[in-house]
């Protein structure tokens, strides 16, 4: 494509280390998809007969077809999937495929591809959260009331429910689809018309295209437009968030299914066992995704480190762009996926969530609560459950068979009524609290 330029074929070894067709090939729909919307414009504008679009855009589609099934050769020599169609296209209908590429280049053809890609590619994340948060719903309605210990500083801290548990991981997805479809609506502009960095004297209507391609709108700024790689930036922080937000699921449900909890029970479709050790039922998914998420920050860090030395515009380090995102785009699919299967199978041991519940330190500050409604000062109400917590801990006797009376007289026969699951939750009933009615109501909306 600059052979009249240069004098000396490329070296083999500058083709190996300077194509992208190993990867940037499943751009071609959306490649297809903007040369043929540029071929109109070239059109309308009288740079190509009626026969000649004819011809490109049948050439096009044919191309389309056989890439879809297999038919394709792909060459390294020709760097790109961008190159690949052209030459290809040349090759099969002649002159016209030679006249495609006016008014364009390389550089503002890849920045289309790859937001038309990353644009069709949210959206498939975005019904793979929804599975998720589907699977997370169902277990949550199923277990709304079922008690569970809350933790902080994976101590033993207050008593919630599990279905309330569960849907913290929901609002967490909620927030990782919201900034998907921010995105979407920043990334969703054209820079088809930007050229190489300075346009052309050749315009075209790029307000035609973009419309044709489902863009919003055009980029103002022709050097911003081929340098800009923040939409890939952003789609991969928010990639990374919603894995990180994966990865501490995946601990809980790690921590719920060992012995020393007892929680949950995964299915053995998604479990693994050990080459040695004949008991064993690890939960590989869980840990495969706690994994996986340093790949996702990896390759947002990838990203950010090749672009932050970059002058304007176009530079080859940009090159580097497509296989975090590539990765990450396949990897994140595959953890929805395989994480809304798991959680829809697994099974929760009531019993277990309501024995471990059960401990009446636990409602060690709905006792502080109570004390505090007998006109005790919270501080004081909190030494007090303190000077408690420490007689209990001290005489092996539980919190609930203590004689409070004999502790101080703010304590009276009635203190013990704190010690009650059911109405410790049931007195929650601030908007956002673990009352079991709380959560049907959620998990009502929701559905």
């Amino acid at each position: 494509m600059w052979k009249g330029r240069f004098a000396q074929d490329t070296s083999s070894l500058v083709q190996q280390f300077g194509e992208s067709i190993s990867y940037d090939w499943r751009l071609f729909p959306h490649d297809i998809a903007g040369s043929i919307a540029h071929a109109r414009a070239q059109m309308n504008a009288g740079l190509l007969t009626a026969d000649e679009f004819s011809q490109i855009e049948t050439g096009l589609k044919e191309i389309l077809a056989d890439i879809e099934a297999g038919r394709f050769e792909f060459k390294t020599s020709l760097e790109d999937i961008h190159m690949n169609i052209e030459a290809e296209l040349t090759k099969r209908i002649g002159a016209a495929g030679a006249k495609l590429h006016t008014a364009r280049s390389r550089n503002d053809q890849v920045a289309t591809d790859t937001r038309l890609y990353s644009r069709h590619e949210i959206g498939e994340l975005l019904a793979g959260i929804e599975t998720l948060k589907s699977a997370l719903l169902s277990q949550a309605e199923k277990h709304a009331a079922t008690v569970v210990p809350g933790y902080t500083h994976l101590q033993r801290g207050q008593p919630v429910t599990v279905g309330h548990h569960l849907l913290a991981y929901v609002e967490m997805l909620d927030r990782d689809s919201s900034r998907l479809v921010d995105c979407r609506k920043r990334l969703n502009i054209s820079p088809l018309g930007s050229g190489a960095l300075a346009g052309s004297t050749i315009n075209l209507d790029r307000r035609a295209i973009a419309a044709e391609l489902g863009f919003d709108g055009v980029t103002v700024n022709s050097m911003d437009a081929i340098a800009d790689r923040d939409y890939i930036a952003e789609l991969l922080f928010a990639i990374s968030l919603c894995g990180v937000h994966l990865s501490r699921l995946s601990e809980d449900l790690i921590l719920w299914c060992s012995a020393e909890f007892g929680f949950v029970t995964l299915s053995d479709a998604h479990t693994t066992g050990s080459s040695l050790m004949p008991q064993k039922k690890n939960p590989d998914v869980c840990e495969l995704t706690r994994g996986k998420t340093g790949r996702l920050v990896g390759n947002l860090m990838n990203l950010l480190v090749a672009v932050k030395g970059l002058p304007l515009t176009y530079n080859r380090d940009l090159q580097e762009d497509k296989p975090p995102l590539f990765d990450s785009i396949d990897t994140l699919k595959l953890i929805l996926a395989v994480n809304s299967e798991m959680i829809a199978a697994m099974e929760i041991r009531t019993e277990r969530c309501r024995a471990a519940a059960s401990d009446p330190m636990l409602l060690a500050t709905d006792l502080a609560d109570w004390l505090v409604k007998q006109g005790v000062p919270f501080r004081h109400a909190h030494e007090l459950v303190g000077k408690a917590v420490a007689e209990s801990v001290a005489t092996g006797v539980p919190l609930d068979q203590l004689d409070l009376t004999a502790i101080d007289p703010a304590y009276t026969a009635d203190a013990k009524s704190v010690f009650s699951l059911d109405r410790a939750l049931a007195a929650r009933t601030n908007p956002g609290a673990p009352n079991p009615e709380n959560v049907k109501a959620e998990i009502a909306k929701r559905k």
